[in-house]
């Protein structure tokens, strides 16, 4: 008994086994943690550049006879969407605000971000 405890004592095999154990659900904890704020961070972005270019061709497009696109706010708002690159499906408003706060052409868009939790991301934009 005396000679397995010995043996036993002075075995080091198994013990990567056994710290990799520690250490597995940190890393993998850290590793979804990291694609979950890529996923949002990505989203918010591509929401702001969505509301940006809404913004513009609103502006743009609003005074001109012949313009296809972004004519009413109905239709900045299909060509929101449809430059918008991200999670979800967030809701957009195109308005022109009254006159003493106006900026413009104004987009603006929201979306909640659901991950156990609610995350609610906002974008706004106006053109001139």
């Amino acid at each position: 008994m005396r000679m397995l405890c010995a043996r036993l004592n002075n075995c080091n095999r198994g013990t990567t086994t056994v710290e990799f154990a520690f250490v597995a659900p940190a890393m993998f904890l850290l590793m979804t943690a990291s694609l979950f704020i890529g996923l949002l961070v990505y989203s918010a972005m591509g929401m702001q550049a969505a509301v940006e270019k809404a913004a513009r061709c609103y502006s743009v497009n609003d005074s001109q006879a012949n313009a296809t696109q972004c004519k009413t706010a109905s239709s900045t708002q299909t060509y929101a969407q449809t430059n918008y690159f991200g999670v979800g499906s967030p809701t957009f408003t195109a308005s022109i605000p009254p006159s003493p706060n106006n900026c413009g052409h104004q987009v603006a868009a929201s979306l909640t971000f659901n991950l156990g939790w609610s995350i609610p991301l906002t974008a706004t934009a106006c053109f001139p």
